[in-house]
């Protein structure tokens, strides 16, 4: 069996047990930097949608390595941001959903574009993943807690990166990977 085949089966088995919410601790309850650090650390649907970006971006290399996971995390919080202004936005969880399966495929196949679109897509599930925290906990340490689930996003990015470049083995290893798939927008 390929090692693709293998990682494709392993993605598909952590995407059929994920469950919806079981990260979350009551906000209000505990609205501190670490229960916003420790929130992505204990969902599967967290982890997998932020290893990801990173995989990508480590893939996608050059700027990319950077400017992506720099995009989710700060699209991110101003997600957050609007839920605390009390801005409305439908399909929230859904939204997070689709983030795991398609920023999932974009690193699976290795999508090779732009730096700038690259940013824009993940930008886009990022607003969805802040607004569902901003929009879960009150005013009271509100900003802490963005703190520490921002850090932990940006830990689980580096999370992703490091697995590209330690599987590479070599500098030679990348280009192939990335040259699997590319589409110029």
């Amino acid at each position: 069996m390929t090692r693709t085949r293998i990682a494709s089966l392993a993605a598909f088995a952590f995407i059929a047990s994920a469950s919806p919410a079981l990260a979350h601790l009551d906000p209000v309850e505990h609205g501190s930097f670490m229960a916003g650090f420790s929130h992505p650390l204990f969902g599967t649907d967290h982890i997998l949608a932020m290893v990801a970006v990173g995989l990508w971006a480590a893939l996608l290399s050059g700027r990319a390595l950077w400017l992506v996971p720099l995009a989710f995390v700060g699209t991110m919080l101003a997600g957050f941001l609007a839920a605390m202004a009390g801005a409305p936005l439908p399909f929230v969880e859904p939204a997070i959903l689709a983030s795991v399966v398609v920023i999932g495929l974009l690193a699976a196949i290795a999508l090779n574009v732009p730096t700038g679109a690259a940013m824009a897509m993940v930008g886009f599930f990022a607003f969805f993943h802040g607004h569902a925290h901003g929009g879960e906990i009150g005013e009271a340490g509100a900003y802490a807690y963005a703190a520490g689930f921002a850090i932990a996003t940006g830990l689980l990015h580096a999370a992703g990166v490091a697995r590209v470049y330690s599987s590479a083995g070599s500098s030679a290893a990348m280009p192939a990977a990335r040259s699997r798939v590319s589409l110029a927008l």
